[in-house]
């Protein structure tokens, strides 16, 4: 098959930098940060920040601030009013347009420079995939992303919209063809009727390679299932060979997936952003993905539990230690500087250097004081669904104050697909392997501070439900795994519970 051949030929012509990339991070990341400087000097914010006085990254850590949307908003702002040279040589290629939790919508810029490293990091992934396995079954069909819509807005003189649909533009022509759902369905806004559409696209069709966030995916499967009359997927894509997936951790998902598909199927994890493509997994089996040193990015790290002193220590790859929970921090050619994204990470090897997601820095639960992290509960649910048979659809997790039962405690709303015998052993199970996670939550529940988590069944549809009142059911939005309030736990109670 020519597709495979050639995609053999390019994983072999890209070795060698994969090979940088485990020998050389360090020193990569050292050029990057001198190229993001000197062309960052010319710009509104290299003026603003003095980077002609930037000789070394001491000097830019006392110039250059971390910030996070808001703070970064002044300059967007300037782009918007039809600035040029504000945070980047020129103006952006896209704006793309994201849901921030206190900044309303975000406009985050592309430029002609780091547009290349979303698709060709993409691409990185699945020729990294075929260099370690040998595999090019994933290649011989058709290929679905399940994904927000590609409609961008063109009102202005660039180009703006979710990251899915500016990233469908740059798509290789030879692989268009072979790509679903087809661009008008994938335009379609409301959730399930896209659904239902893609479901009536591409049941027929010869699908080997399927990827976007779990939970919708999921869906997408129990739709076919329900639309087909078959059993599994296997049996309507039986040549389906590799799961493609990002933005959450799959393990709480996992179980049912394979049940839903009749077997077990390959996958590989990315990690893509509007701001920039970090990683991918390049091992299988695998703990962590691989950070990519050369995808226009100088990252910093802050270790999460200092990250609001007054003076946090911040370093960057060279510095990073393993199983320290780090926010990250980006300075990208596409303009972001000092750039907060959100999210936490936890190095699992510095060589080469793999890292594990651990949760968004504004998803914890710490009411009492504990900072339970999105890593942590995913995995103690994991282990209670594990030895306790069952199978969890989604999940949240919030602090409950003032419990008119006894001691405050954790409340865990828990949807299942197949449901434990035992409700009470599973929440034992549950509660006991966060404890094992967590030495802060220990504490307060073995000092009598805290109760033993309290564990709410929901219907089906709960989160669906949820999701679709806040107008993000679908496409790249996640259910939020942990809240330090009870705006979900509220709706949910409200809504669902005493409905």
């Amino acid at each position: 098959m020519i597709i495979s051949l050639g995609a053999k030929l390019m994983a072999k012509f890209s070795k060698p930098r994969f090979d940088r990339w485990y020998r050389d991070a360090v020193k990569i990341q050292e050029r990057i940060f001198n190229e993001l400087v000197q062309k960052g000097s010319t710009t509104t914010f290299g003026k603003d920040h003095d980077f002609k006085g930037i000789h070394n990254y001491e000097d830019f850590k006392a110039r250059v601030p971390i910030r996070d949307y808001e703070a970064t908003k002044p300059y967007i702002d300037k782009i918007l009013k039809g600035e040029n040279d504000v945070l980047w040589p020129g103006r952006p290629m896209y704006l793309s347009k994201t849901s921030g939790t206190t900044s309303g919508v975000k406009y985050i810029p592309i430029t002609k420079e780091s547009m290349p490293h979303h698709v060709n990091s993409a691409r990185h992934g699945l020729l990294m995939y075929l260099l370690k396995t040998g595999r090019t079954d994933f290649l011989r069909g058709r290929m679905i992303f399940i994904s927000g819509s590609p409609e961008l807005d063109t009102s202005g003189d660039i180009p703006t919209g979710r990251l899915s649909g500016i990233s469908h533009r740059h798509v290789p022509a030879y692989l268009r063809k072979r790509r679903l759902p087809s661009y008008d369905i994938n335009c379609i806004d409301d959730w399930e009727k896209k659904l239902d559409a893609i479901v009536e696209e591409s049941i027929s069709k010869n699908m080997s390679l399927i990827s976007g966030i779990p939970p919708w995916v999921e869906m997408y499967f129990e739709r076919l299932i329900e639309r087909s009359g078959k059993s599994t997927i296997s049996e309507i894509f039986p040549e389906f060979a590799l799961f493609v997936y990002g933005g959450v951790n799959f393990q709480p998902y996992r179980k049912k997936f394979y049940d839903l598909i009749g077997k077990e199927v390959p996958s590989l994890e990315t990690f893509p952003a509007s701001e920039g493509f970090i990683g991918f997994q390049d091992e299988w089996p695998s703990q962590g993905l691989l950070l990519i040193p050369d995808a226009g990015i100088f990252y910093e790290f802050i270790p999460a539990d200092q990250f609001n002193d007054e003076n946090p220590p911040r370093v960057p790859l060279s510095g990073v230690e393993k199983d320290v929970n780090y926010v990250m921090i980006l300075n990208t050619n596409a303009g972001l500087w000092g750039y907060n994204i959100g999210d936490t990470i936890r190095f699992v090897s510095l060589e080469p250097y793999r890292f594990v997601s651990t949760g968004r820095l504004s998803h914890f639960t710490s009411a009492f004081g504990e900072h339970v992290i999105v890593e942590e509960a995913e995995e103690a649910i994991t282990e209670a669904a594990k030895n306790t048979g069952t199978l969890v659809t989604e999940f949240t997790l919030a602090p409950l104050v003032d419990n008119p039962d006894g001691l405050p405690c954790h409340q865990w709303f828990v949807e299942f697909s197949k449901e434990p015998d035992d409700m009470k052993q599973f929440a034992e199970i549950l509660d006991k392997s966060l404890q094992e996670r967590n030495p802060y939550y220990k504490d307060l529940v073995s000092g009598n501070i805290l109760q033993r988590a309290i564990v709410e069944k929901v219907p089906k549809n709960t989160f669906n439900r949820y999701m679709k009142s806040v107008g993000k059911l679908g496409g790249q939005n996640k259910v939020p795994h942990l809240s330090n309030d009870r705006k979900i736990a509220d709706w949910i109670e409200d809504n669902i519970l005493k409905a």
